[in-house]
């Protein structure tokens, strides 16, 4: 197993669990800003590696009219400021060529979105210009044909790469995660990380927008971890319900501390029974 470093925090092996959190999107800065701050306070307080995630826009949105954010240049503004005053690694989606070089400069982990994770082209671009790459896995793919998405990152001379699992479609606006994905495609040598949050979607499931159960959340993120996880990715905001983009997969901040507790137990447990 390949271990990859991010700031501080090395992933992989038999190390803790990296936390990858935050809002869905940029919604206002300060808001953003004081996510940021509540979860920097956090991971710090249990001595959890932390990145912080938010999208600068989504272009993948269901309708038209769903909001997308600030866009690239306010969006990577607003990032680099968090990530200098709050001393955070930041990750971000990408999905445009235009925007790769610009986002390298300030993204410590450029995100490949799920829809994008066989366009070979732009995955090679990416690779040559990112430090660390987190490839969504599509919903649409079986966990071992991310071997082949993994052989195009590194004929591009890249070897910083970590997998994400987000839940596979089953029937119409339906994902399911299936846990048995996370070992498999951890056995590619790479950190797997799992989207506790984008697994309970229920993609276009509102009619314009998409759906979720976010109630399911703990119970999934139960089981990732009790695999061996090699981190959790949480989208987190104050007030879900009102959140601009995915809202109901989204984890409220008020319920993460006592998550993360339970999760470190697990996590502890699995990782020093010496079977990974």
């Amino acid at each position: 197993m390949k271990s990859i470093q991010v700031g501080e925090a090395v992933i992989g092996g038999s190390n803790p669990f990296v936390l990858i959190a935050g809002p869905c999107v940029i919604e206002e800065e300060e808001e953003t800003r004081d996510i940021a701050g509540f979860l920097k306070e956090l991971t710090d307080r249990l001595n959890i590696p932390f990145i912080f995630k938010a999208s600068y826009d989504k272009a993948n949105r269901t309708s038209l009219r769903g909001y997308r954010g600030p866009g690239v240049l306010r969006g990577l503004e607003i990032l680099a400021r968090i990530k200098r005053d709050f001393q955070v690694s930041i990750l971000s989606d990408v999905h445009r060529f235009e925007e790769i070089e610009r986002a390298a400069e300030v993204l410590d982990v450029m995100q490949v979105p799920a829809f994008l994770c066989r366009q070979t082209d732009f995955i090679m671009e990416m690779a040559k210009k990112a430090r660390v790459i987190n490839i969504k896995k599509g919903q649409f793919l079986a966990p071992w044909d991310v071997k082949n998405i993994i052989e195009k990152i590194e004929a591009a001379g890249m070897a910083g790469i970590m997998i994400t699992e987000r839940g596979v479609s089953f029937g119409y606006n339906n994902l399911v995660a299936d846990m048995r994905s996370l070992p498999i495609m951890r056995a590619s040598g790479y950190p797997v990380i799992f989207d506790a949050t984008h697994s309970v979607q229920l993609p276009g499931g509102m009619g314009t927008a998409s759906g979720g159960h976010r109630e399911m959340i703990p119970f999934l993120a139960r089981a990732a971890v009790a695999t061996g996880v090699d981190g959790l990715f949480f989208e987190v905001h104050p007030h879900p319900d009102a959140a601009l983009c995915d809202g109901p997969n989204s984890l409220g901040l008020a319920d993460l501390d006592k998550l993360l507790k339970v999760l470190m137990q697990i996590d502890h447990l699995v990782k020093t029974d010496g079977t990974l």
